[in-house]
């Protein structure tokens, strides 16, 4: 496979400097790993510090920055960050007001999690956390134990990162926080497989000719493979899924996700297909957020997340924010 690197050992690196030299309203460590706002910490308001594998761009070092997340912490390609890493980035954002962590539901990304919650707590740094598992295709995969966190990753750290910019206290953040994990529900759709820097070559098998449906964002095995569908098809398939579980009574936002390597051209078209099925089911959609966000490095392919809102949740999603990945408002 022909990438854009130097070395792989040097992959994230390089990816932390270049990031630097573009964004010069974070701080980033490229050493230690650690991407922060350079207004951190903000007095009085509580910190969001999420984290996870390198290799789902813009997520999590894309949403640094006000009305989003405080901080960021990659890890290698597809591996968690260190507790270390978590604990440095709650020092640098702790503002006293408390910390949240938002953790996508992998074993490594948890336990970590987990163990630099309490080294933090040991520093004197209050500490909560919510755990977002949204994906509905598989009960446990080779990565989890239960459902794996995906899609509605954003919408936590948007509505909570709005929540906090607002002076909520740390319990009330972590509220929001898990009500948007609890209304949302992702599915996901693979036509083609990812390559790791390290592998050099697709990570797992998928036949010319076919797709697999309810895909992982590392590559997971989903549902099942078929026969390549229409995007219609497709469509169907993946929203009927997602409403299987979910069934709301309230408009919802959509997220049509792209998982790396399909172009805006189809992305958009399956957004009508997404938008035709979600009518004819009566589903109201309240705002629609179409592009690459929660990634899996060259996948071809794309996921669908659903998050019920009500009137408040919906007025913290409004709310500007000013990240590399993610920018609306004032």
């Amino acid at each position: 496979m022909k990438m854009l690197i130097n070395v792989a050992e040097t992959v994230v690196a390089d990816a932390l400097r270049g990031m630097a030299a573009a964004h010069p309203e974070l701080v980033v460590d490229v050493e230690n790993r650690v991407i922060v706002r350079k207004d951190a910490p903000v007095e009085g308001k509580v910190a969001l510090v999420s984290g996870g594998g390198s290799g789902h761009e813009p997520l999590h070092g894309g949403f640094v920055g006000p009305g989003m997340l405080s901080a960021a912490c990659p890890g290698e390609v597809f591996t968690s960050p260190v507790p270390d890493q978590m604990v440095r980035a709650a020092a640098a954002v702790d503002s006293g007001a408390g910390v949240l962590f938002v953790v996508k539901n992998y074993t490594g990304d948890v336990l970590n999690f987990d163990m630099a919650a309490e080294l933090a707590e040991d520093e004197g740094i209050q500490v909560a956390k919510v755990l977002v598992d949204d994906d509905v295709a598989v009960a446990d995969s080779l990565y989890t134990a239960g459902r794996r966190g995906t899609g509605a990753t954003l919408f936590v750290e948007k509505i909570a990162g709005a929540a906090a910019d607002e002076g909520m206290p740390l319990g009330r953040v972590e509220a929001i926080a898990r009500q948007v994990n609890e209304n949302a529900r992702s599915f996901g759709v693979a036509l083609s497989a990812c390559s790791t820097p390290a592998k050099g070559s697709p990570t797992f098998e998928l036949p010319a000719g076919e797709l697999e449906l309810g895909v992982g964002i590392h590559g997971e095995p989903g549902r099942e493979r078929r026969p390549m569908m229409t995007s219609r098809e497709i469509a169907d398939f993946t929203v009927d899924a997602v409403l299987e579980d979910l069934a709301p009574h309230n408009p919802v936002l959509l997220l049509v996700n792209g998982m790396g390597a399909t172009p805006l051209l189809e992305l958009y078209g399956f957004n009508a297909e997404v938008q035709r099925v979600l009518a004819e089911r009566g589903v109201p959609v309240a705002r629609t957020l179409v592009g690459n966000y929660v990634t899996s490095l060259d996948m071809a392919g794309a996921s669908v997340t659903l998050c019920q809102i009500d009137e408040e949740l919906l007025r913290l999603y409004d709310a500007p924010v000013r990240t590399p990945g993610l920018r609306w408002g004032a």
